[in-house]
């Protein structure tokens, strides 16, 4: 018989209080230990995600976390993918595949189908390795969810995995959201809580051990750390909230600058990752239109509601302030939602993301697009003059050009060699629209992109892309062990 994988959960307070970073760097930690670790989410929420070597889609953050442990990333690391299109309303994947688009009672009401789902694809993973690191949505303690929650406390009591919750001092109340979280659980959920991790600490830490001393004493549970703030490196973030407010630090008044438009229903964010660690150039995420004339370039990111976002930028004033910035000679990137916007209509007659009908596009590239199944999910391979990159689409409907001329030349798509072409360049070569994702991930296509717009003096590092996001997580790794109990959480694991 076959010896199932140990697992270990973590799990949080909230939203955003640092469950994937902690997760990220077990998976790092114990994959230099040499076990075979792969991490799992039964269902994430989010609209960043990315594709898998099968050509399958999941959420960036298992995708992250299988790049820690060194495991390609595969579908049951992520088995649900919730992807909003709207305030009530979310496409469902389910297995690297949209299934459909749902509200939210509709997907409730599936709960029980998606929970077999989780558990089966859990269950493979215990088979193929050593440990499972497994990862929680939101707070573990939402009680009006509780009843059909398939990701936090009960998963975790599936796998028989003691929980570590995760609780983030900097946005305050850190001993209220401890005490608090235990007090709306069961004392079976309760007992299952093993311990904690304080995440993003300033200051001396000297200065918490009496609240350390504090919690432990209340709780009968230990403290497995408290996490300072880093700064020296970047892991990717799971959810747009990391750009919630994105003008809030920015100073863009000196030196070369890049625009990014914040949009509402902003995707695969962390495509610019690699351009926010460029020395001298700023790259900043605008949300309320300004006068864009200092900007070398404007980013038009993914979107997962294209017409509802165009509809944004009419109503708030982008959609004027962008065609004033293209009129004067500015250059424009718009990539797979935002390549979409940049053309001149986009129609969706079977209402694949919102209510069916047709958008007048920003006009800026000669392109029509129909919304439309089955979803694109690829890794491509494709160049650009000469310049070659992997990159990756994920998107629902086609894109026709109707004059300009085609930006990438595709070799291969999921492995399958091709000879087409993506995306479109205006006659002009100042507007560029593409549908890959992870352009920057290739050092070659940075570099070219920085040349077309002008930015030749600025460097690209020799770390980039993939190799900048390994050296981070052997740095995250390093502050992990730093700062936490590794003894006690081995002991957690070794029981498990």
């Amino acid at each position: 018989m076959t010896q199932l994988a140990r697992c270990i959960a973590i799990l949080g307070t909230g939203s955003d209080v640092g469950k994937s970073v902690v997760a990220t760097a077990l998976c790092r930690i114990y994959a230099q230990q040499g076990l075979r670790v792969a991490p799992f989410k039964a269902q994430n929420m989010s609209n960043n995600s990315g594709v898998t070597a099968e050509g399958l889609e999941m959420g960036r953050a298992q995708i992250v976390q299988a790049e820690a442990a060194r495991v390609a990333p595969h579908v049951d690391m992520n088995p649900i993918l919730i992807k909003p299109t709207s305030d009530v309303g979310a496409q469902v994947v389910v297995l690297g595949a949209a299934r459909a688009n749902m509200a939210a009672m509709q997907y409730h009401q599936r709960k029980e189908e998606l929970r077999a789902t989780a558990q089966a694809a859990l269950d493979r993973l215990r088979e193929k390795y050593d440990l499972i690191i497994m990862e929680g949505a939101g707070s573990c303690a939402e009680v009006n969810l509780m009843a059909n929650d398939l990701v936090n406390l009960p998963m975790a009591a599936y796998a028989a995995a003691p929980v570590i919750l995760v609780a983030d001092i900097y946005r305050g109340g850190v001993f209220a959201q401890i005490v608090g979280t235990l007090e709306c659980l069961e004392e079976e959920q309760r007992r299952r809580i093993k311990g904690f991790i304080i995440n993003r600490f300033r200051g001396d830490i000297e200065l918490f051990r009496d609240g350390v001393k504090w919690i432990e004493a209340r709780t009968k549970r230990p403290v497995f750390g408290v996490l300072p703030w880093y700064w020296d490196f970047k892991i990717e973030d799971e959810d747009a909230v990391a750009i919630a407010q994105p003008e809030a630090n920015a100073d863009f008044s000196n030196g070369p600058a890049v625009a990014i438009i914040r949009l509402p229903h902003i995707s695969n964010f962390t495509d610019f990752d690699p351009l926010l660690k460029l020395r001298g150039v700023q790259v900043v995420y605008l949300e309320s239109p300004r006068n864009l004339e200092p900007f070398k370039a404007v980013i038009l990111p993914g979107t997962k509601n294209t017409r509802g976002d165009l509809s944004w930028l009419s109503a708030v004033g982008w959609r004027d302030a962008i065609a004033r910035y293209a009129a004067e000679g500015g250059h424009l990137l718009g990539i797979c939602g935002g390549y979409q916007m940049l053309g001149s209509a986009v129609c969706d007659p079977h209402g694949v993301e919102d209510l069916p009908g047709a958008s007048r596009g920003l006009n800026l590239l000669p392109v029509e697009t129909e919304l439309k199944s089955p979803k694109t999910t690829t890794r491509t391979h494709f160049s650009w003059e000469g310049s070659t990159g992997l990159g990756y689409e994920i998107h629902m409907g086609q894109s026709r050009r109707t004059g300009g001329s085609s930006l990438f030349k595709i070799q291969r798509r999921n492995q399958i060699a091709c000879e087409e072409e993506d995306g479109c360049l205006s006659d002009n070569r100042r507007v560029l629209g593409t549908y890959l994702h992870g352009l920057f991930d290739a050092p070659e296509i940075t570099r070219r992109w920085l040349d077309h717009i002008g930015l030749q003096q600025v460097a690209t590092p020799a770390f980039h892309g993939p190799a900048a996001r390994d050296a981070a997580y052997d740095a995250l790794a390093e502050h992990a062990r730093k700062y936490l109990d590794l003894a006690g959480i081995d002991k957690l694991v070794r029981r498990a």
